[in-house]
């Protein structure tokens, strides 16, 4: 081999490293770019401030390796600096699509959005489990797809429910308890307790007191298992103002949040109407 089909061979095989490298950021740089047009835009139409927090797989990096998330201590780090900046006089629009996460991070978020002085509004495209849940009750307004669901917002402590765990020890007798079993009913109920009080507190402003002790306690005493979907219409029945105007900017946003990776199978669809051959369309 000449020196320059070497050169030629080494400089294409340099490049294609560089390009493993650089393409999956390159790519998620753009997706950025589109994500940030799209929340200008909506921004403008609305006269508001747009955060979001949507929590997706994403996978970035050399390996595509997917990342999963949740509500964070970082993520109200960056909401609490975002409301705080954002316009005083003017709503502020939080689009939240999240399976839950940390109790603190999410009682902070909505202690801030509660504080604006300016209306609030959460956006539900599709979910908002647990502390999305949480947040969402301190909105002045839920707007939330007719399809899409919040959550019970019980603690949990490790892999049970607060609620569960009192529960036990009640009916298997404080006797027949071990002090381990004890002590952890002791912390689960004041976990109860500490997150009935926040949800009261959101909600006597907007509801009125009885309501509110009502709905703190609904949402908090272990009715419904942890992941159980509260739709728009039994949200409605618990006695939640839902609107389900959605902004159509929001779905075309989540169309930029895809999950890269599917394990089994893909979901693809064709929009009406196809125009087929030898087939003329009005």
């Amino acid at each position: 081999m000449d020196p320059l089909s070497g050169f030629l061979s080494s400089l294409i095989w340099w490049l294609l490293f560089f390009y493993l490298i650089m393409a999956p950021q390159i790519q998620y740089r753009q997706l950025q770019l589109a994500r940030l047009r799209i929340l200008r835009d909506l921004s403008r139409k609305r006269n508001s401030t747009v955060i979001t927090m949507i929590h997706r797989q994403e996978s970035i990096g050399l390996f595509g390796i997917p990342v999963y998330k949740f509500i964070t201590i970082e993520d109200s780090e960056e909401i609490l600096r975002a409301i705080r900046s954002a316009p005083k006089d003017k709503p502020i629009d939080l689009i939240i699509h999240t399976p839950g996460g940390l109790v603190l991070a999410a009682t902070q978020i909505a202690k801030a959005l509660k504080n604006h002085p300016s209306e609030t509004r959460v956006i539900v495209p599709h979910y908002a489990m647990s502390g999305g849940t949480l947040i969402a009750l301190a909105a002045d307004k839920i707007i939330m797809d007719e399809n899409a669901v919040l959550g019970p917002v019980d603690p949990q402590l490790g892999q049970y429910p607060a609620p569960s765990i009192v529960k036990a020890v009640k009916e298997k007798g404080v006797e027949k308890a071990d002090d381990q079993t004890i002590i952890l009913a002791d912390i689960a109920q004041k976990a109860i307790n500490q997150v009935q009080r926040f949800v009261y507190n959101l909600l006597k402003d907007k509801y009125g007191e009885e309501k509110a002790k009502e709905l703190s306690k609904t949402l908090t005493e272990g009715r419904w298992t942890h992941d159980y979907p509260i739709t728009v219409e039994e949200a409605r029945e618990l006695g939640l103002d839902v609107d389900t105007n959605v902004p159509e900017e929001v779905y075309m946003l989540m169309e930029l949040y895809k999950q890269p990776l599917k394990q089994r199978g893909t979901v693809e669809f064709m929009p009406y109407p196809v125009k087929q051959e030898g087939i003329k369309t009005k």
